[in-house]
């Protein structure tokens, strides 16, 4: 399904952007399908293609105590489940190339990391599982030299890539878009989208949690898909202020299909 999907972007058939959208990380079974069905509820009113995104782990946190996981194959069962109960599929993330493998038994997509879009054995190892791709820029690289990570995914024998924006390093404690990129990294031949939430976090906090500008969100959802973006990346909950992970940043779940409904005008008027 994802494989024809990208395909048909790919060749520009398709009048609408996708959305990756769900929680930062997989909490729970509950909270994980009641998420996916208020989504899926939206994005089918709206046509709009969509792929579930949960993060099985995180392995990137400032603090040694910060929210990990709920379990690896607890939560990659979780995300499996997600995809049959809604037919819809799903991405997560991987760090190591050892874990390719592993979520590619039960994910669609899998999601490199910004902080690891250079690291080729994790590049080749997802791409070796025959899954589409989906590699995040890294704050620290330019649009143009994303050209060699979508390299080592095809060199590997895997054309199912796409790129996603997240911002750019902005000083020690912000991030800003240059939404030059956008165009940039579509004039390497692979769909690109942009990551609306992540790219408005405030890293490098001193009290080790990760802060952000969530109020900002609609501005660069707005600006990407004016500039071109075929699709976006969207982190939503229930309850941001007690999500186990990057709450900072995320759009409250109750925003979505407000904020979605103004992308497809926007969309449509642009075409």
């Amino acid at each position: 399904m994802i494989n024809n999907y990208l395909r048909t972007i790919k060749n520009a058939d398709s009048d609408l952007f996708f959305l990756m959208a769900g929680p930062c990380a997989i909490e729970g079974e509950e909270i994980a399908l009641r998420i996916a069905d208020r989504i899926v509820n939206i994005t089918d009113k709206l046509g709009i293609p969509y792929i579930f995104k949960g993060s099985y782990r995180k392995a990137n946190r400032s603090k040694a105590d910060s929210f990990t996981g709920i379990g690896d194959e607890k939560a990659l069962k979780i995300l499996e489940k997600v995809g049959k109960t809604f037919g819809v599929p799903t991405v997560t993330d991987i760090h190591e190339s050892h874990e390719a493998a592993m979520a590619a038994a039960y994910v669609d997509v899998l999601q490199i990391p910004a902080f690891l879009c250079r690291q080729t054995e994790l590049l080749v190892a997802a791409a070796e599982t025959g899954k589409v791709v989906n590699i995040k820029k890294g704050q620290f690289l330019s649009a143009e030299s994303m050209k060699f990570a979508v390299d080592k995914v095809k060199d590997a024998g895997n054309d199912n890539v796409f790129l996603t924006d997240r911002g750019n390093t902005f000083g020690y404690q912000d991030l800003i878009v240059d939404y030059r990129g956008i165009p940039a990294m579509k004039n390497l031949g692979v769909p690109t989208a942009m990551d609306c939430t992540h790219s408005l976090q405030q890293p490098n906090q001193s009290s080790g949690v990760t802060g952000g500008k969530p109020e900002l969100i609609e501005t660069i959802a707005k600006a990407a898909i004016a500039v071109g973006a075929d699709g976006l990346f969207i982190e939503t909950h229930p309850d941001p202020a007690n999500a186990k992970s990057d709450g900072a940043n995320m759009l409250h779940l109750d925003y979505l299909e407000d904020l979605l409904g103004k992308l497809v005008r926007i969309r449509k008027a642009i075409l």
